[in-house]
């Protein structure tokens, strides 16, 4: 397959078990627009997986907010720490807002799972 990914530490979580496995076993933490589950992988890079049910709203505002978490993560992927999947999930107040607000909750939540880095406290 010629598609070359944008994360360089990161993949894909792509499987309904690998997003049940995270959900049941990993810790949980929200805020106004995202939750995200978080559970160690015992390998060497992360894998970010991202939900938005049709309670969100219509595939167009869903993938935008696809679009926005995976940029934001990609944008801030090297301050995570690796071996992690982590799950984002859509709050329905996500739907219409901005990069900055995605981002900043996004950064959040990381620090309240204490995943990043510490230099960037």
């Amino acid at each position: 397959m010629a598609f070359f990914s944008s994360m360089k530490f990161s993949e894909s979580l792509k499987k309904n078990k690998d997003f049940q496995y995270v959900y049941q076993n990993g810790k949980s933490y929200a805020n106004k627009y995202l939750v995200m589950y978080v559970l160690e992988n015992n390998m060497q890079i992360n894998r970010l997986g991202i939900s938005a049910s049709k309670k969100t709203g219509n595939s167009v505002v869903r993938h935008r907010f696809t679009r926005l978490v995976r940029e934001s993560y990609r944008l801030h992927e090297n301050i995570f720490n690796s071996g992690l999947d982590i799950v984002v999930v859509a709050r329905k107040s996500a739907a219409f807002v901005g990069y900055e607000e995605i981002e900043s909750a996004l950064l959040h939540l990381a620090k309240m799972h204490h995943i990043i880095k510490i230099f960037f406290y």
